[in-house]
């Protein structure tokens, strides 16, 4: 149980989360949510630009934290390469990517179907 002096001395001193840090003492933290979709068209920009990791999962709807992980897979079809240390997609690689993914997305059959086209019987 806490005595009178030592709440005397909590409420000298104002509680630890009551008070604010100045903003350049902060930690700043990386926004590791899904960026807003991308402000630029990609059909309209030349095969031969980059885009930074951030402009890259802006257009394919992903976070960067899932095109951080995909980078350590080396297989992955996304490519990109780095350069001064900072990871850039191909416009080429980011359009083949969706391509792929679009050829990949099959059209989902009713849980009723059957393999062979018969219908189930109820």
């Amino acid at each position: 149980m806490r005595g009178k002096d030592e709440m005397a001395q909590i409420g000298a001193l104002g509680s630890p989360n009551g008070r604010k840090m100045p903003d350049a003492t902060k930690r700043h933290r990386k926004n590791r949510g899904m960026p807003p979709p991308a402000s630029f068209d990609i059909d309209t920009l030349p095969g031969s630009s980059n885009l930074t990791a951030l402009e890259a999962a802006a257009v394919i709807r992903r976070t960067p934290g899932a095109l951080e992980q995909w980078r350590r897979d080396p297989n992955h079809p996304l490519k990109w390469r780095y350069v001064d240390g900072r990871p850039l997609y191909r416009v080429d690689a980011v359009r083949d990517y969706l391509a792929k993914c679009d050829k990949a997305t099959k059209t989902p059959q009713p849980h009723n179907a059957h393999v062979d086209g018969r219908a189930a019987r109820p």
